[in-house]
């Protein structure tokens, strides 16, 4: 017996992404539900998104439930390695080697903290934006 009703998929932990649209003629909130395809929604204010994401998801759903649709359940965080391989022009890799030396520190050390602090740059323009719901509360 399958015990996959509408209560038990509402359950999961679906990744939510949340942009701002800053369209002049009509901006607003947009939200879409990752794993669910063309589960997304719309509002004018971010306040009105958990509401209206939490409506959309049901709605998808049940007309999944009630087409026979199968239903895809939230993808499992992946694991990584910590390695990956990128391929550079040799100038810059020349570079790279060369401020890494300046720097006394090894190569890796020094494309790893870059990295970082370039990432922790975006992620400094992301604490600017409003605090998102805990409905958004299980994005990576």
């Amino acid at each position: 017996m399958n015990n996959k009703n509408l209560e038990y998929f509402l359950a999961l932990p679906y990744k939510t992404e949340i942009l701002q649209d800053f369209d002049s003629d009509n901006p607003g909130w947009v939200a879409r539900v990752v794993d669910l395809p063309g589960c997304m929604t719309q509002a004018d204010s971010f306040a009105e998104l958990e509401d209206m994401i939490a409506d959309a998801k049901r709605a998808w759903i049940e007309t999944a439930l009630e087409d026979g649709v199968e239903i895809p359940e939230p993808r499992a965080r992946e694991e990584y390695s910590g390695k990956f391989v990128v391929r550079v022009p040799k100038s810059l890799h020349r570079k790279l080697v060369e401020t890494a030396e300046q720097e006394s520190v090894s190569l890796n050390q020094y494309v790893s903290t870059t990295l970082a602090e370039a990432v922790g740059e975006h992620q400094n323009l992301r604490r600017s934006l409003p605090r998102v719901p805990d409905f958004v509360a299980n994005s990576d």
